[in-house]
């Protein structure tokens, strides 16, 4: 079987405990003074999007997953580390 493309998207984001200074700098000084009252909170996010060359999803996503793991992209103690393959028709 051929190697294929397959856009990942990789989101790490501060665990819901510990505090996202730049949210709430966002949430307070622009939103709500632009009157968005709908909106209830904001957290931020680090995004990478990485180009995989892989044999199935489950493998681009898997080697995304060890990748990350192995040189510490993220620190699991106060961060999620989210990933995600971006849906393509031509794959």
């Amino acid at each position: 079987m051929s190697h294929r493309e397959f856009n990942v998207i990789v989101t790490i984001q501060n665990k819901s405990f510990i505090n996202d200074p730049e949210g709430e700098t966002i949430y307070h000084d622009l939103i709500l003074k632009n009157q968005y009252k709908n909106i209830k909170s904001v957290r931020t996010a680090k995004v990478l999007k990485l180009v995989v060359n892989a044999k199935n999803p489950l493998e681009a996503r898997s080697s995304v997953k060890k990748m990350c793991e192995d040189l510490r992209i993220f620190n699991p103690i106060v961060s999620d580390c989210q990933i995600n393959l971006l849906c393509d028709n031509n794959n």
